[in-house]
């Protein structure tokens, strides 16, 4: 049996709440938090249409959550390390991209949308 890949899953290193966002916000201004997940998928304010055009390629959905809003196993699966990416297969939940390798992509939209379709499609 093969493994594929049924969803993407990202979960940022940030609160839904109307604080979190701001505070988010703020500190990202000034230079006093980071996320590079968001940096990949949001501009300044709203969705980067960059990001709009490379999940839309995907051939799997592309969900989303913040730290305090993402479900039971995916906050499992994260183990408390934020941002992450997963991927959920047929069988299982695993870690695709940790922090680490999400900064290594230093906000380019495009080479994080292309590394996301080329693991979807497999060897």
């Amino acid at each position: 049996m093969s493994i594929d890949v049924v969803e993407i899953i990202g979960v940022y290193d940030a609160d839904s709440t109307l604080v979190g966002e701001v505070s988010y916000w703020i500190g990202a201004r000034l230079g006093r938090t980071h996320c590079s997940l968001c940096e990949l998928t949001h501009g300044v304010f709203t969705v980067k249409s960059t990001w709009k055009s490379c999940e839309q390629k995907l051939h799997v959905p592309f969900t989303s959550y913040h730290r305090n809003d993402a479900p039971t196993d995916v906050l499992t699966c994260a183990a408390g390390q934020f941002p992450v990416v997963l991927a959920r297969t047929n069988q299982d939940l695993i870690v695709l991209l940790n922090r680490e390798q999400l900064e290594a992509f230093n906000g380019d939209t495009e080479s994080f949308g292309n590394w996301l379709n080329k693991y979807i499609a497999g060897p």
